[in-house]
């Protein structure tokens, strides 16, 4: 059965719908010998290079959906490879047998907290989208003098170089002589916008860490570097969402 090239490698857990598009538009992906397109329709009988690798995928339905939880380290980094060799989020997780985890959003390299894996990438695709009004929760370090209007500015919302944004919810915790932390929620996940919304009103954050995701909060035993999978009824959990 044929279907859009994006749908069956992201069922396979190869991706997100949307990194399978942005290596198509980047050459990096080819069935049978050919360069694909976006919106092509394939079979799981074809033969896939993605990235310079043949992924050969299996005609039964694709292993069970999985999702990790992980407690990523500042210093980090959220792509799959790097550069600088520097370590990736992706050097502590277990192997799979087939398909690859996809990491549902990412967190800067100077962010430490929860981050989600799947090997499935049509519900990673699911999780991220903006359509699926998921709060993501981290608490932050500001230093300087937040004022109340401060906090209404961030709450009501900024105009940023890619768009209006703003936090539902803003909640002050312990004080130090020149900084205070802060508990924030948000309904997306663009590039560091926690950090640009307080840039916005001439503030800094030295520290910043993601504590929930939905309906998942970070365990306190998970340590850095470590992590948990999720049950079966935690998955079903995530996805009434």
């Amino acid at each position: 059965m044929k279907a859009r090239i994006h749908k069956i490698l992201a069922d396979h857990g190869i991706g997100s719908r949307r990194g399978i598009e942005k290596l198509i538009t980047q050459k990096k992906v080819t069935v049978n010998g050919t360069l694909a397109s976006i919106g092509q329709f394939v079979s799981e009988r074809d033969i896939f290079e993605i990235d310079g690798k043949t992924v050969k995928l299996s005609k039964k339905d694709p292993t069970k959906k999985r999702i990790l939880m992980y407690n990523k380290k500042v210093g980090e980094i959220s792509s799959r490879n790097d550069p600088d060799h520097k370590k990736t989020i992706f050097d502590s997780l277990p192997r799979l047998r087939s398909g690859r985890w996809v990491s549902i959003g990412r967190l800067d390299i100077n962010t430490s907290g929860l981050i989600l894996f799947t090997n499935d990438g049509t519900l990673a695709n699911k999780l991220m989208h903006p359509s699926s009004n998921i709060e993501r929760e981290y608490v932050a370090r500001v230093h300087g003098h937040v004022t109340e209007n401060i906090v209404d500015n961030l709450m009501e919302g900024v105009e940023l170089e890619d768009g209006f944004a703003k936090f539902t919810d803003v909640q002050g915790g312990r004080k130090g002589n020149t900084n205070q932390w802060f508990a924030m929620v948000l309904m997306e996940g663009r590039s560091r916008e926690v950090r640009r919304l307080w840039e916005s009103q001439g503030l800094e954050i030295s520290r910043l860490k993601r504590v929930r995701y939905g309906n998942l909060f970070l365990p306190a035993h998970l340590k850095q570097g470590a992590f948990k999978e999720l049950t079966k009824g935690e998955i079903n959990a995530l996805e009434r969402q």
